[in-house]
């Protein structure tokens, strides 16, 4: 078996495009009975095609296998369909190119009403399988001897007792964390120039939105390769 962690991509579906690219020439060069591609979160928001990414995902998934982990960015287009409200917050994050990128055109310091009229719009415009999407995306995933996450975890929680919070939004306490975890743990979230890889986890969100550098971490048997 192999697996193929995928960091942060934030809308950048042409560094997305890029890489599955990359995966298909290696799976061509290695072939291997099972591959599993692992996402780590945070498909939109910040870059400029967010609705691409869930299309790319989406058909990947007719030929691989893959996983789908939530982050906080998807939280955030939840919660902003139930409550418009957040817009003023969930814009801070990189919301606007996402309402653009489904057809929806923002409007800059929306009122209460603006607010309930774009979440409206953006629910319409959503794509039954996109919302499918969403709502199929996994907390974490554990495989052998690695933990699978967006944010990070609890030091001192059972991996089994971690809640959502930490799941999605946890950083000092568990980036500044130098004990051993249960497994070791592979993340995002916190955006790090070149892949961070330490005996207790490895952060593979190299920024790509800003960056340019969508981040694939190549795990079998005992072998560690960063596409």
């Amino acid at each position: 078996m192999r697996i193929y962690a995928i960091g942060d991509i934030h809308g950048r579906a042409d560094l997305l495009a890029e890489l599955l690219s990359r995966i298909d020439t290696d799976l061509q060069a290695n072939p291997i009975e099972r591959a599993l591609h692992v996402f780590l979160g945070d498909y939109i928001d910040r870059g400029a095609n967010s609705a691409a990414v869930i299309d790319l995902l989406i058909d990947r998934a007719t030929t691989q296998e893959l996983i789908c982990l939530k982050g906080n960015h998807e939280l955030y287009l939840a919660e902003f369909l139930a409550d418009p409200s957040i817009l003023t917050v969930w814009a801070q994050y990189g919301a606007l190119p996402t309402l653009t990128s489904y057809g929806v055109e923002p409007i800059f310091s929306a009122s209460a009403k603006e607010q309930e009229k774009l979440a409206v719009e953006l629910g319409k415009a959503l794509p039954k399988s996109h919302m499918e999407f969403f709502a199929g995306l996994k907390p974490s995933l554990t495989f052998g001897d690695f933990f699978f996450v967006h944010a990070g975890v609890r030091p001192g929680i059972p991996l089994e007792k971690q809640v959502p919070q930490d799941l999605l939004w946890i950083r000092d306490d568990f980036l500044l964390h130098e004990g051993a975890f249960e497994k070791i743990v592979v993340h995002g979230h916190t955006p790090v120039r070149e892949a961070d890889i330490r005996p207790n986890r490895i952060n593979i969100d190299t920024g790509a939105y800003a960056t340019g550098r969508l981040t694939c971490l190549r795990l079998e048997r005992d072998e560690l390769l960063l596409m």
